[in-house]
């Protein structure tokens, strides 16, 4: 470093010279090292200050942000920094099975970064089975099911899903195929603390691959893996069931893979299960058809934006077709829309409304099972406590077991696991961010194999039994009552505002009484849990039947309206503070017994919160909701 840089930096605050210097030291990137000089000489602190006050911290799935240089970003150092604590705590976990899984998608930087994890696993002894040889890309659902089926102790699919394009991640998969849960995700973060001196100090990461090469200890296993994914979609998630095709009828909905790398695989294993071809069967939106990290022709690359589809339903209307598919990026969600033929408008369904159209699917395949693997392998589904309690209404009318569990898949997944070594039949999942999971594929979400199920549901919906997907829905209403989100959030710059809410929320109730027993004079509480705390009003003992979790905020409410005497008419809805985000994001969902009552109830609902609990003008809570 340069006499001038030492002498600038001694005008920095107090502590964070030495974070910069000690950055410096230890980062052999000129990239991400000019980065850091660069706003020296600028004297940006405030710039330097946020990307150097803190470590980025291992949490859900393991690290996503932004990429550029500092401890709280996504660079080099960083991944070879997570990469050393994560082989260590693997490799004291499993000792006699050091195998890892490594795979990226098209992201900036993340063959850079994919490369320094499979080096770091190499140097720490472990074999590495990578994804990509070459300039090769894969889609996320490929390294989970890799670990499955390659029995390996470990997974980094370097990815940041849907997230804007500068942002990058590091996610990881434990040797059980699911993403990493408590403990594990407390002690990598020690572990990573821990190793934070790199271990190759010439970072010559090509080196490291070569030398593992001649010695078998990095094996390249795409081709195989996606083979075997094919196949496992054809004999398992199938069944062997294909579309029947009508020759010359042409192409019956449009997919984008949303500049992502879901295109090459979904052209390979729709044609492979399903029978179906590109230009003969379906269109592909050609703007946004093959992988570009820049997303030219979205704002937000994740097809639950608004605007998201536009290209594609501009494509369908143009050639007849009524039905739109799309996975987002990395291939691991999946969203659709349909031509309204009473309203003669597309409609993009929710997260929730899709969820139900594959637990209706997964119910119907289920009875027409054998009786004896029905007796003894009972069926449950699954879905997360913030998403739809229709499925939780349907298996209590059909007879069927349904478990909610906490957010995310690492829960979802974990839990299935659990429940198939009890028995169950677990084929199912979902949470109503457009993730949903077939267990015969992998026990994540799978937006190539959500996007095969859908396709062979509604081949048959439509052209055999002559109902459409908003049929079903409206069938499932009429029988189980009609479900209705608001779903929304404020922003909560300062985790002290987060705090005080919450526990004004906890407070607001009558002397002698555990919990608030009502919301202002419009809503009447029937149940309260609170898994910050460790309550749940309707146990025996009055504990949680979820994980509790005092380090974050989360409460969830069943209510009924005060002057409603409708005994279906109930709200639920859970309020959370992100993990990734300055939000307290609001989960409602309304059941009445018709469309228009269960929108109004929702937001019923938000209106009331907002004014009896949020209080944005006391509180300086901010939403556009």
């Amino acid at each position: 470093m340069d006499k001038g840089t030492l002498h600038i930096l001694q005008n920095a605050p107090e502590g964070l010279q030495h974070r910069i210097l000690e950055w410096l030291r230890l980062d052999k990137n000129e990239e991400t090292r000019r980065e850091v000089l660069d706003l020296c000489q600028r004297q940006d602190w405030s710039e330097l200050n946020s990307r150097f006050s803190q470590r980025i911290l291992f949490g859900t799935a393991g690290l996503r942000s932004r990429m550029e240089a500092g401890t709280n970003r996504l660079n080099s150092l960083v991944i070879l920094q997570a990469t050393q604590g994560l082989a260590r705590y693997i490799a004291s976990q499993f000792p006699k099975n050091k195998v890892a899984v490594v795979g990226h998608d098209h992201r900036f930087h993340s063959k850079e970064f994919a490369t320094v994890t499979a080096a770091v696993f190499l140097r720490a002894g472990f074999k590495v089975l990578y994804l990509n040889p070459g300039d090769t890309l894969v889609h996320t659902p490929l390294v989970p099911f890799t670990v499955d089926h390659l029995n390996a102790s470990v997974g980094v699919m370097i990815t940041a899903s849907h997230n804007p394009k500068m942002d990058n991640g590091y996610k990881v998969y434990f040797a059980n195929g699911c993403q990493i849960i408590p403990p594990h995700d407390l002690n990598i973060a020690r572990s990573i603390d821990q190793n934070l001196e790199p271990w190759e100090p010439s970072w010559d990461w090509p080196t490291v691959i070569q030398a593992a090469e001649k010695e078998d200890r990095i094996v390249y296993v795409k081709d195989q893996m996606t083979q075997l994914y094919t196949k496992t979609a054809e004999l398992q998630l199938i069944g062997g069931r294909k579309v029947l095709r009508n020759p010359g009828s042409g192409p019956w909905f449009v997919y984008t893979p949303m500049h992502g790398v879901g295109s090459e695989i979904f052209s390979r294993i729709s044609e492979d299960v399903l029978g179906i071809k590109e230009n003969e069967d379906y269109l592909c939106v050609p703007e946004q058809k093959h992988p570009d990290p820049s997303f030219p022709t979205v704002s937000f690359p994740n097809p639950e934006e608004k605007g998201a589809l536009d290209k594609a339903i501009e494509l369908a209307s143009q050639n007849g077709i009524n039905l739109v598919i799309a996975n987002d990026p990395d291939a691991d969600r999946f969203s659709l829309a349909v031509f309204d033929s009473k309203t003669a408008n597309w409609r993009q369904l929710t997260g929730n409304e899709i969820g139900f159209l594959f637990a209706y699917q997964q119910f119907e395949m289920y009875k027409a099972m054998d009786d004896i693997f029905q007796k003894e392998h009972p069926l449950v589904l699954l879905n997360s406590t913030v998403s739809s309690q229709m499925i939780k209404k349907m298996a209590e009318v059909e007879g069927f077991h349904y478990e909610d569990t906490l957010t995310g898949f690492k829960w979802i997944g974990n839990r299935a696991r659990d429940l198939e070594k009890k028995g169950f039949f677990a084929p199912f999942g979902y949470e109503e961010a457009i993730g949903y999971m077939f267990t015969q594929m992998e026990h994540d979400k799978d937006g190539i194999s959500a996007s095969l199920m859908f396709l062979l549901s509604y081949y048959h919906w439509v052209y055999d039994a002559h109902k459409f997907p908003l049929d079903i829905l409206e069938d499932g209403y009429k029988k189980y009552g009609v479900f209705k989100e608001y779903n929304g959030y404020y922003i909560v710059d300062n985790p002290k505002i987060m705090k005080e809410t919450f526990d004004y929320i906890r407070n607001d109730r009558k002397p002698g009484t555990q919990y608030p027993e009502a919301i202002g004079s419009e809503f009447q509480v029937v149940s309260f849990r609170d898994l910050t705390l460790g309550f749940q009003s309707d146990t025996s003992d009055h504990i949680p039947t979820l994980p509790v979790d005092p380090n974050s905020q989360m409460i969830t409410v069943c209510a009924k309206p005060t002057h409603d005497n409708v005994e279906r008419d109930h709200v639920r809805f859970t309020i959370r503070g992100s993990g990734t985000e300055p939000k307290l994001k609001v989960y409602i969902e309304a059941c009445s017994g018709s469309e228009t009552g269960a929108q109004q109830l929702a937001k019923q609902m938000w209106d009331t919160l907002q004014e009896v609990w949020f209080r944005p003008q006391t509180t300086g809570l901010v939403t556009d909701f």
